[in-house]
Protein backbone atom coordinates (compact mmCIF):
# COMPACT_ATOMS: atom_id res chain seq x y z
CA UNK A 1 0.00 0.00 0.00
CA UNK A 2 2.86 2.35 0.83
CA UNK A 3 4.50 1.62 -2.55
CA UNK A 4 1.27 2.73 -4.25
CA UNK A 5 0.59 5.85 -2.20
CA UNK A 6 4.10 7.23 -2.28
CA UNK A 7 4.20 7.84 -6.09
CA UNK A 8 0.69 9.27 -6.00
CA UNK A 9 1.56 11.64 -3.18
CA UNK A 10 4.83 12.77 -4.75
CA UNK A 11 3.61 13.16 -8.33
CA UNK A 12 0.12 14.35 -7.46
CA UNK A 13 1.40 16.71 -4.81
CA UNK A 14 3.89 18.22 -7.26
CA UNK A 15 1.17 18.80 -9.85
CA UNK A 16 -1.33 20.22 -7.35
CA UNK A 17 1.31 22.45 -5.76
CA UNK A 18 2.31 23.69 -9.22
CA UNK A 19 -1.29 24.56 -10.07
CA UNK A 20 -1.82 26.35 -6.76
CA UNK A 21 1.36 28.41 -7.04
CA UNK A 22 0.61 29.17 -10.69
CA UNK A 23 -2.94 30.28 -9.89
CA UNK A 24 -1.77 32.45 -6.99
CA UNK A 25 0.93 34.09 -9.10
CA UNK A 26 -1.51 34.75 -11.95
CA UNK A 27 -4.03 36.20 -9.47
CA UNK A 28 -1.43 38.62 -8.08
CA UNK A 29 -0.37 39.67 -11.58
CA UNK A 30 -3.98 40.26 -12.57
CA UNK A 31 -4.59 42.42 -9.51
CA UNK A 32 -1.41 44.38 -10.18
CA UNK A 33 -2.51 44.94 -13.79
CA UNK A 34 -5.89 46.28 -12.61
CA UNK A 35 -4.19 48.74 -10.27
CA UNK A 36 -1.58 49.96 -12.76
CA UNK A 37 -3.31 50.63 -16.05
CA UNK A 38 -0.48 52.90 -17.20
CA UNK A 39 2.00 50.04 -17.65
CA UNK A 40 1.48 46.79 -19.61
CA UNK A 41 4.21 44.95 -17.62
CA UNK A 42 1.93 42.87 -15.44
CA UNK A 43 -0.32 41.78 -18.29
CA UNK A 44 2.73 40.88 -20.39
CA UNK A 45 4.18 38.84 -17.52
CA UNK A 46 0.97 36.82 -17.43
CA UNK A 47 1.87 35.48 -20.87
CA UNK A 48 4.65 33.51 -19.20
CA UNK A 49 2.38 31.55 -16.88
CA UNK A 50 2.64 28.35 -18.95
CA UNK A 51 6.48 28.16 -18.96
CA UNK A 52 6.39 29.29 -15.30
CA UNK A 53 4.21 26.34 -14.34
CA UNK A 54 6.36 23.98 -16.39
CA UNK A 55 9.45 25.16 -14.52
CA UNK A 56 7.73 24.66 -11.15
CA UNK A 57 6.39 21.23 -12.05
CA UNK A 58 9.67 20.00 -13.55
CA UNK A 59 11.68 21.33 -10.60
CA UNK A 60 9.36 19.73 -8.02
CA UNK A 61 9.30 16.41 -9.83
CA UNK A 62 13.05 16.46 -10.37
CA UNK A 63 13.68 17.10 -6.71
CA UNK A 64 11.15 14.57 -5.38
CA UNK A 65 11.32 11.85 -8.02
CA UNK A 66 13.88 9.80 -6.05
CA UNK A 67 11.45 9.66 -3.11
CA UNK A 68 8.66 8.35 -5.31
CA UNK A 69 10.57 5.15 -6.16
CA UNK A 70 8.65 4.91 -9.42
CA UNK A 71 10.27 3.12 -12.37
CA UNK A 72 13.47 2.57 -10.41
CA UNK A 73 15.08 0.86 -13.39
CA UNK A 74 14.57 4.00 -15.42
CA UNK A 75 15.71 6.55 -12.87
CA UNK A 76 18.51 7.95 -15.05
CA UNK A 77 16.34 8.29 -18.16
CA UNK A 78 13.41 9.88 -16.33
CA UNK A 79 15.74 12.23 -14.45
CA UNK A 80 17.39 13.33 -17.72
CA UNK A 81 13.99 13.95 -19.33
CA UNK A 82 12.91 16.08 -16.38
CA UNK A 83 16.19 17.99 -16.55
CA UNK A 84 15.70 18.66 -20.28
CA UNK A 85 12.14 19.87 -19.65
CA UNK A 86 13.38 22.11 -16.83
CA UNK A 87 16.10 23.67 -19.03
CA UNK A 88 13.74 24.23 -21.96
CA UNK A 89 10.97 25.70 -19.79
CA UNK A 90 13.47 27.98 -18.03
CA UNK A 91 14.74 29.30 -21.38
CA UNK A 92 11.14 29.88 -22.52
CA UNK A 93 10.34 31.74 -19.28
CA UNK A 94 13.47 33.91 -19.53
CA UNK A 95 12.52 34.94 -23.09
CA UNK A 96 8.97 35.83 -22.00
CA UNK A 97 10.20 37.90 -19.04
CA UNK A 98 12.77 39.71 -21.18
CA UNK A 99 10.14 40.43 -23.83
CA UNK A 100 7.75 41.82 -21.19
CA UNK A 101 10.40 44.14 -19.74
CA UNK A 102 11.61 45.38 -23.13
CA UNK A 103 8.08 45.88 -24.47
CA UNK A 104 7.07 47.81 -21.36
CA UNK A 105 10.09 50.09 -21.62
CA UNK A 106 9.36 50.74 -25.29
CA UNK A 107 5.66 51.45 -24.64
CA UNK A 108 6.52 54.10 -22.04
CA UNK A 109 9.07 55.68 -24.33
CA UNK A 110 6.71 55.64 -27.33
CA UNK A 111 3.79 57.13 -25.39
CA UNK A 112 5.99 60.00 -24.22
CA UNK A 113 7.53 60.81 -27.62
CA UNK A 114 5.02 59.58 -30.21
CA UNK A 115 3.79 63.08 -31.08
CA UNK A 116 7.05 64.99 -30.59
CA UNK A 117 9.52 62.71 -32.35
CA UNK A 118 7.88 59.87 -34.34
CA UNK A 119 11.10 59.17 -36.26
CA UNK A 120 12.95 58.52 -33.01
CA UNK A 121 10.18 56.19 -31.86
CA UNK A 122 10.47 54.14 -35.07
CA UNK A 123 14.22 53.94 -34.60
CA UNK A 124 13.85 52.63 -31.04
CA UNK A 125 11.23 50.15 -32.21
CA UNK A 126 13.64 48.76 -34.79
CA UNK A 127 16.39 48.44 -32.20
CA UNK A 128 14.07 46.78 -29.67
CA UNK A 129 12.92 44.23 -32.24
CA UNK A 130 16.46 43.24 -33.18
CA UNK A 131 17.60 43.17 -29.54
CA UNK A 132 14.80 40.75 -28.67
CA UNK A 133 15.78 38.51 -31.57
CA UNK A 134 19.39 38.50 -30.39
CA UNK A 135 18.35 37.75 -26.80
CA UNK A 136 16.10 34.90 -27.96
CA UNK A 137 18.90 33.46 -30.09
CA UNK A 138 21.43 33.65 -27.23
CA UNK A 139 19.05 32.07 -24.72
CA UNK A 140 18.17 29.34 -27.22
CA UNK A 141 21.80 28.52 -27.91
CA UNK A 142 22.67 28.42 -24.20
CA UNK A 143 19.64 26.20 -23.49
CA UNK A 144 20.54 23.82 -26.34
CA UNK A 145 24.15 23.63 -25.16
CA UNK A 146 23.00 22.94 -21.60
CA UNK A 147 20.74 20.15 -22.82
CA UNK A 148 23.56 18.55 -24.78
CA UNK A 149 25.87 18.68 -21.78
CA UNK A 150 23.45 16.49 -19.80
CA UNK A 151 24.52 13.58 -22.00
CA UNK A 152 27.81 11.96 -20.91
CA UNK A 153 28.87 11.31 -24.52
CA UNK A 154 28.86 15.01 -25.30
CA UNK A 155 30.80 15.85 -22.15
CA UNK A 156 33.48 13.34 -23.09
CA UNK A 157 33.74 14.79 -26.59
CA UNK A 158 34.00 18.35 -25.27
CA UNK A 159 37.77 18.37 -25.10
CA UNK A 160 38.20 17.25 -28.71
CA UNK A 161 35.57 19.74 -29.87
CA UNK A 162 37.36 22.60 -28.13
CA UNK A 163 40.68 21.53 -29.67
CA UNK A 164 39.23 21.75 -33.17
CA UNK A 165 37.10 24.83 -32.52
CA UNK A 166 39.56 27.13 -34.28
CA UNK A 167 39.51 25.15 -37.53
CA UNK A 168 35.74 24.64 -37.38
CA UNK A 169 35.26 28.34 -36.76
CA UNK A 170 37.25 29.24 -39.86
CA UNK A 171 35.36 26.73 -42.00
CA UNK A 172 31.99 27.87 -40.64
CA UNK A 173 32.91 31.51 -41.18
CA UNK A 174 33.78 30.90 -44.82
CA UNK A 175 30.68 28.79 -45.41
CA UNK A 176 28.36 31.31 -43.73
CA UNK A 177 29.99 34.44 -45.09
CA UNK A 178 26.80 35.85 -46.62
CA UNK A 179 24.77 35.02 -43.51
CA UNK A 180 27.29 36.72 -41.24
CA UNK A 181 27.45 39.78 -43.48
CA UNK A 182 23.65 40.07 -43.36
CA UNK A 183 23.69 39.69 -39.58
CA UNK A 184 26.25 42.45 -39.09
CA UNK A 185 24.35 44.58 -41.61
CA UNK A 186 21.26 44.10 -39.44
CA UNK A 187 23.10 45.49 -36.43
CA UNK A 188 24.38 48.36 -38.56
CA UNK A 189 20.86 49.22 -39.71
CA UNK A 190 19.44 49.00 -36.17
CA UNK A 191 21.99 51.19 -34.46
CA UNK A 192 23.12 53.30 -37.42
CA UNK A 193 19.61 54.73 -37.97
CA UNK A 194 19.74 54.04 -41.72
CA UNK A 195 16.22 52.64 -42.02
CA UNK A 196 13.55 51.96 -39.43
CA UNK A 197 10.30 50.06 -39.14
CA UNK A 198 7.56 52.28 -40.56
CA UNK A 199 9.86 54.30 -42.84
CA UNK A 200 8.68 55.09 -46.36
CA UNK A 201 11.36 53.96 -48.82
CA UNK A 202 11.93 53.51 -52.54
CA UNK A 203 14.02 50.46 -53.45
CA UNK A 204 14.53 49.17 -56.98
CA UNK A 205 11.89 51.61 -58.18
CA UNK A 206 9.27 50.26 -55.72
CA UNK A 207 7.61 52.62 -53.23
CA UNK A 208 6.57 51.14 -49.92
CA UNK A 209 6.80 51.02 -46.11
CA UNK A 210 9.31 49.01 -44.07
CA UNK A 211 7.21 46.39 -42.33
CA UNK A 212 9.77 44.06 -40.69
CA UNK A 213 13.50 44.08 -39.99
CA UNK A 214 15.36 40.97 -38.83
CA UNK A 215 19.04 40.16 -38.52
CA UNK A 216 19.14 38.73 -42.05
CA UNK A 217 16.30 40.17 -44.14
CA UNK A 218 14.01 43.17 -44.44
CA UNK A 219 10.41 43.28 -45.69
CA UNK A 220 8.91 46.26 -47.55
CA UNK A 221 5.11 46.49 -47.98
CA UNK A 222 4.36 48.26 -51.26
CA UNK A 223 1.42 50.58 -51.89
CA UNK A 224 -0.48 47.75 -53.65
CA UNK A 225 0.01 45.45 -50.60
CA UNK A 226 2.78 43.33 -52.06
CA UNK A 227 5.72 42.30 -49.87
CA UNK A 228 9.28 42.69 -51.09
CA UNK A 229 11.81 40.72 -49.05
CA UNK A 230 15.49 41.47 -49.50
CA UNK A 231 18.70 40.89 -47.52
CA UNK A 232 19.58 43.67 -45.12
CA UNK A 233 23.01 43.90 -46.74
CA UNK A 234 21.25 45.55 -49.70
CA UNK A 235 20.67 48.67 -47.61
CA UNK A 236 24.32 48.90 -46.60
CA UNK A 237 25.75 48.40 -50.06
CA UNK A 238 23.34 50.12 -52.47
CA UNK A 239 21.67 53.54 -52.52
CA UNK A 240 17.97 53.82 -51.72
CA UNK A 241 15.48 56.58 -50.99
CA UNK A 242 14.22 57.05 -47.44
CA UNK A 243 11.38 59.55 -47.42
CA UNK A 244 11.09 59.41 -43.62
CA UNK A 245 14.59 60.64 -42.78
CA UNK A 246 14.61 63.91 -40.90
CA UNK A 247 11.20 65.53 -40.71
CA UNK A 248 8.31 63.65 -42.36
CA UNK A 249 7.10 66.81 -44.14
CA UNK A 250 7.39 66.64 -47.92
CA UNK A 251 7.04 68.83 -51.02
CA UNK A 252 5.39 67.35 -54.09
CA UNK A 253 5.43 68.34 -57.76
CA UNK A 254 2.59 68.22 -60.29
CA UNK A 255 3.19 68.87 -64.00
CA UNK A 256 0.75 69.83 -66.79
CA UNK A 257 1.38 70.33 -70.49
CA UNK A 258 -1.01 73.03 -71.73
CA UNK A 259 -1.44 75.30 -74.71
CA UNK A 260 0.41 78.61 -74.86
CA UNK A 261 -2.90 80.44 -74.41
CA UNK A 262 -3.60 78.76 -71.03
CA UNK A 263 -4.63 81.25 -68.30
CA UNK A 264 -1.69 80.86 -65.90
CA UNK A 265 -2.94 83.43 -63.39
CA UNK A 266 -6.35 81.77 -63.27
CA UNK A 267 -4.61 78.42 -62.77
CA UNK A 268 -2.76 79.86 -59.75
CA UNK A 269 -6.04 80.99 -58.26
CA UNK A 270 -7.64 77.61 -58.95
CA UNK A 271 -4.68 75.80 -57.36
CA UNK A 272 -5.20 77.83 -54.20
CA UNK A 273 -8.92 76.96 -54.16
CA UNK A 274 -8.22 73.25 -54.73
CA UNK A 275 -5.70 73.10 -51.89
CA UNK A 276 -8.01 74.87 -49.48
CA UNK A 277 -10.58 72.11 -50.02
CA UNK A 278 -8.00 69.29 -49.77
CA UNK A 279 -7.66 67.98 -46.16
CA UNK A 280 -4.28 66.38 -46.91
CA UNK A 281 -2.63 69.75 -47.65
CA UNK A 282 -0.79 71.02 -44.57
CA UNK A 283 -1.08 74.71 -45.53
CA UNK A 284 2.65 75.40 -45.49
CA UNK A 285 3.22 76.49 -49.09
CA UNK A 286 2.14 76.21 -52.72
CA UNK A 287 3.31 77.66 -56.02
CA UNK A 288 2.59 77.46 -59.75
CA UNK A 289 5.13 78.41 -62.45
CA UNK A 290 5.80 77.92 -66.15
CA UNK A 291 8.99 75.82 -66.22
CA UNK A 292 9.39 74.91 -69.90
CA UNK A 293 7.97 75.48 -73.38
CA UNK A 294 7.89 73.66 -76.71
CA UNK A 295 6.63 74.69 -80.15
CA UNK A 296 3.22 73.20 -79.32
CA UNK A 297 2.83 73.36 -75.52
CA UNK A 298 4.21 74.85 -72.35
CA UNK A 299 4.97 73.02 -69.12
CA UNK A 300 3.34 74.25 -65.93
CA UNK A 301 4.61 73.04 -62.56
CA UNK A 302 2.80 73.20 -59.22
CA UNK A 303 4.56 72.79 -55.87
CA UNK A 304 2.47 71.55 -52.95
CA UNK A 305 3.30 70.46 -49.40
CA UNK A 306 2.00 67.85 -46.94
CA UNK A 307 2.90 66.45 -43.53
CA UNK A 308 4.11 63.03 -44.75
CA UNK A 309 4.59 60.80 -47.79
CA UNK A 310 1.05 59.39 -47.76
CA UNK A 311 -0.57 62.81 -47.70
CA UNK A 312 1.68 64.24 -50.41
CA UNK A 313 0.51 61.48 -52.74
CA UNK A 314 -3.12 62.37 -51.98
CA UNK A 315 -2.49 66.08 -52.56
CA UNK A 316 -0.72 65.49 -55.88
CA UNK A 317 -3.39 63.27 -57.39
CA UNK A 318 -6.17 65.59 -56.16
CA UNK A 319 -4.55 68.71 -57.63
CA UNK A 320 -3.80 67.00 -60.94
CA UNK A 321 -7.33 65.66 -61.33
CA UNK A 322 -9.18 68.81 -60.25
CA UNK A 323 -7.07 71.13 -62.40
CA UNK A 324 -7.61 69.04 -65.53
CA UNK A 325 -11.34 68.87 -64.84
CA UNK A 326 -11.47 72.67 -64.39
CA UNK A 327 -9.50 73.34 -67.58
CA UNK A 328 -11.73 71.00 -69.57
CA UNK A 329 -14.88 72.69 -68.28
CA UNK A 330 -13.86 76.36 -68.13
CA UNK A 331 -10.92 76.74 -70.53
CA UNK A 332 -10.95 73.96 -73.13
CA UNK A 333 -8.76 75.99 -75.48
CA UNK A 334 -5.92 75.63 -72.90
CA UNK A 335 -5.62 71.89 -73.48
CA UNK A 336 -2.70 70.67 -75.63
CA UNK A 337 -3.53 70.84 -79.36
CA UNK A 338 -2.08 71.09 -82.84
CA UNK A 339 -3.47 73.79 -85.16
CA UNK A 340 -4.13 72.62 -88.69
CA UNK A 341 -5.33 76.00 -90.05
CA UNK A 342 -3.28 78.20 -92.34
CA UNK A 343 -0.90 80.56 -90.66
CA UNK A 344 -2.53 83.85 -89.60
CA UNK A 345 -1.37 86.79 -91.74
CA UNK A 346 0.63 89.49 -89.96
CA UNK A 347 -1.20 92.75 -89.09
CA UNK A 348 0.36 94.64 -92.06
CA UNK A 349 -1.04 92.22 -94.60
CA UNK A 350 -3.86 93.39 -96.91
CA UNK A 351 -7.30 92.62 -95.61
CA UNK A 352 -6.16 92.48 -91.98
CA UNK A 353 -7.75 94.73 -89.35
CA UNK A 354 -4.49 94.87 -87.38
CA UNK A 355 -5.48 92.34 -84.67
CA UNK A 356 -4.56 88.69 -84.33
CA UNK A 357 -7.74 86.62 -83.96
CA UNK A 358 -8.30 85.00 -80.60
CA UNK A 359 -8.19 81.20 -80.32
CA UNK A 360 -11.98 81.09 -80.13
CA UNK A 361 -12.16 82.82 -83.54
CA UNK A 362 -10.37 79.95 -85.29
CA UNK A 363 -13.00 77.61 -86.78
CA UNK A 364 -13.47 74.41 -84.82
CA UNK A 365 -12.96 72.30 -87.94
CA UNK A 366 -9.49 73.82 -88.33
CA UNK A 367 -8.32 72.73 -84.88
CA UNK A 368 -7.74 69.24 -83.54
CA UNK A 369 -7.23 68.50 -79.85
CA UNK A 370 -4.88 65.74 -78.81
CA UNK A 371 -6.91 62.64 -78.21
CA UNK A 372 -4.14 60.09 -78.04
CA UNK A 373 -1.13 62.10 -76.89
CA UNK A 374 0.83 61.24 -80.04
CA UNK A 375 1.49 64.85 -81.09
CA UNK A 376 -0.03 64.25 -84.55
CA UNK A 377 -3.33 65.75 -85.80
CA UNK A 378 -6.22 63.34 -85.96
CA UNK A 379 -7.56 62.41 -89.35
Amino acid sequence: MENLLRPLIVVGGSVVLTLLIGWATDFLLRKADERHHDTPLWDLLRRGRIPYQLVLCAALLRGSYDEAQLLESRDAAVGRVLTLVLIGATAWLVIRIAAAIVETSYSRYASARAHRDPARVRRVRTQVTLIMRVVSAIVGVVAAASMLLTFPAFRAAGASLLASAGILGIVAGVAAQSTLSNMFAGFQIAFGDMVRIGDTVVVDGEWGTVEEITLTFLTVRTWDERRITMPVSYFTSKPFENWSRGTPQMTGIVFWHVDHTAPVEAMRDKLRDILRECPAWDGRAYNLSVTDTTPNTMQVRALVTAKDADDIWTVRVTVREEMIRWLTREHPYALPRVNTADAVLPPSSPGSNGHRPSPEAVPAQQRRYHGNGSGRPER
